[in-house]
This record gives C-alpha cells, sequence and structure tokens, in this order.
C-alpha cells in the first residue's frame, strides 16, 4: 500500500491528524536499532539470538532460508523482503542443511556497521546479499502489537506491497555501498520506513495478522478504528459506530470483536489508557490535565480506570 486506504478518505469526509497506525507507532515509540548489509557465497549459515523486538529486511540478490523458532522456514529469492517478530532467535542460511554458526561473531570479525562479507569478497560472483536491520518498542506497549504478528512474515517481490520497498531497498543499499556523511541515521530512518512498509503489507494481503493491525485493512473495522483514535474522549456508542460505518449494531459488534479480539467499548477503554500512559511518561502534564483530555469526568475515575488496565496507578507509571 503506498498510500492511505481510500475507505479511511471517503467514508470519513476527510484525514484529520494520525491515522490509527501512525498514532500506534507513535504510541509504541518505535526505534531502529543495527542495521546491516551481508554478502555471502558458498555454503553458508548464520544464527543470531532474540535482540530485538522485530527483525526486518530484504534480499537485494541470490536467495536464502530465513529460520526463527516456532515458525515454518521461509525461501526468500531476490527481491523478496522478510519480517521476524517477538524477539526470537532466527537464522539465515543458503541452505536448510548447513550448521549455523555465531551470527553475532561473524559480524564483529567482519567489520560491521559496514558491509560485512563471509566467504566471499567485494563483487564476487553467486553470492547472497541481504541488507536488513532491527526495531525496539517501548517496553509497556510492545505487545499492542507483538501479540498479534505472526513469527515470521515474507513479502514477495512480485506482489504490490514490494513496489514500494524496492527504491527503498535500493538506497539502502546505496547507504552500505557508499560511506557518505550521516550514512548511520540515514540507514537507522529507513530501517523504520521498512517496517512500515512490512505492516502495511500485512494489512493488504489477503491473509491479514489478527488484533487490530489486521482490523485496519477491513472496509467497516478500519473505519471504526479510524473513529475512535481519532476522538477517543467522545462517550461513543456500539449503535453509533456501527450506523457510521453502515452496519447494524449486532453485526458490527460481532464483526469487531471477531477481528480485533474484544469488545468496540473495551478497545477504546484500552486505547484511552495506552494513550494516555504516553502522555504520562513524556510530558509533566498533571493527572487531571491527561485525564480530561481522554474523556474522564474525574481523577479517580481515571486513576480507577487506569489501575484496572495496567495494574498500577498513573503516578507510578509515570515513575
Amino acid at each position: 500500500m503506498s498510500r492511505r486506504p481510500e475507505y479511511l478518505i471517503d467514508r470519513l469526509g476527510g484525514v484529520a491528524g494520525m491515522d490509527p497506525l501512525s498514532e500506534m507507532l507513535a504510541l509504541l515509540n518505535v526505534e531502529a536499532a543495527l542495521p546491516s548489509r551481508l554478502e555471502a557465497a558458498g555454503d553458508w549459515a548464520l544464527q543470531f539470538d532474540g535482540y530485538a523486538d522485530i527483525k526486518v529486511g530484504a534480499v537485494l540478490a541470490g536467495s536464502c532460508w530465513i529460520t526463527a523458532a516456532g515458525s515454518e522456514p521461509l525461501l526468500l529469492a531476490t527481491g523478496d523482503c522478510y519480517l521476524v517478530a517477538s524477539a526470537r532467535a532466527f537464522g539465515a542460511a543458503s541452505s536448510l542443511d548447513v550448521l549455523p554458526v555465531d551470527g553475532h561473531a561473524v559480524f564483529e570479525a567482519g567489520g560491521y556497521p559496514e558491509t560485512v562479507y563471509y566467504q566471499t569478497t567485494a563483487g564476487a560472483p553467486d553470492q547472497t546479499i541481504i541488507v536488513g536491520g532491527a526495531v525496539n518498542f517501548d517496553r509497556t506497549t510492545a505487545a499492542l502489537l507483538l501479540d498479534h504478528l505472526p513469527t515470521t512474515v515474507r513479502i514477495a517481490a512480485d506482489s504490490k506491497p514490494a513496489a514500494a520497498l524496492r527504491p527503498l531497498l535500493e538506497l539502502l543499499g546505496e547507504e552500505f555501498a557508499h560511506a557518505e556523511p550521516g550514512a548511520a541515521s540515514v540507514r537507522d530512518q529507513l530501517t523504520k520506513v521498512l517496517f512500515v512498509h512490512a505492516l502495511r503489507a500485512m494489512i493488504a494481503s489477503d491473509n491479514r495478522p489478527s488484533g487490530w493491525l489486521g482490523a485496519l485493512g477491513d472496509p467497516s473495522i478500519g473505519p471504526a478504528l479510524e473513529l475512535l483514535h481519532r476522538d477517543p474522549a467522545r462517550r461513543w456508542t456500539v449503535a453509533e459506530l456501527a450506523a457510521k460505518v453502515g452496519l447494524s449494531r449486532s453485526t458490527f459488534a460481532l464483526r469487531f470483536k471477531t477481528l480485533v479480539g474484544m469488545s468496540p467499548l473495551d478497545y477504546l477503554a484500552r486505547w484511552r489508557i495506552q494513550a494516555a500512559g504516553r502522555a504520562l511518561r513524556s510530558t509533566d502534564r498533571t493527572v487531571h490535565s491527561v485525564a480530561t483530555e481522554f474523556g474522564y469526568g474525574s481523577e479517580s475515575a481515571f486513576s480507577n480506570a487506569f489501575k484496572r488496565v495496567t495494574g498500577e496507578s498513573p503516578a507510578r507509571h509515570r515513575h
């Protein structure tokens, strides 16, 4: 998806503020880490521990297997992208029959953060080239995304979402090939953009993940999530939300719970608290001010709701 889904514009009468995915990513406080470029040849296999919340990358040349604990191996060809979630140990290999070695040791010896050459030299033929990186989230909100992502995801080179990724991959490859000033910063930013495009690809796919991420691609529940995120302080009712997206109350309630995993009002309550928690952590605003912004009539009502969702008081959460 190279732009916002049309239904979020047509059915909601324009775009105001951030969309739900952007808001959730802001809440997660996404940070890029360890972007890398690997060139390998021959029979090889590297194993890495679960050093980050999500690993994302692509094959620029050749092919390789991506493996992760608890998931079927993925065979990737030139132009394919991948995502490995949930901080699991993972590996990359030319063949599943090759015994893996410690990938961290190989990268340390190979001169990371510049291009790492393994059993090959620069410009050698018949090699596999992989670029990628990792992203980490705020510990208090990471489960919002990680609990609903599949362990491994392949974005095929011939798929529609891959078209938006190709320029990013080419640019990321260039940033490793030429050590220009600011290269490390550009690599980090491109890793974040690659991650967001991977999420977009999952939303647009026929096999969407469960939870709110997959629901964003639904023509009815996606707009409902947009409404809840746009105005969380409003006293929404299920009937009102259903009418906004053109469904009966019962159909909407069932579809929302099936896709998102909870009722619309439960989701709204949790979203209010998660967003309020971020405001408490990142600003010095009073608890009363934050409570008012998110639709609570009193500080005590907000504190009770906050403790019910997070297990701690707003003050303790802030510190």
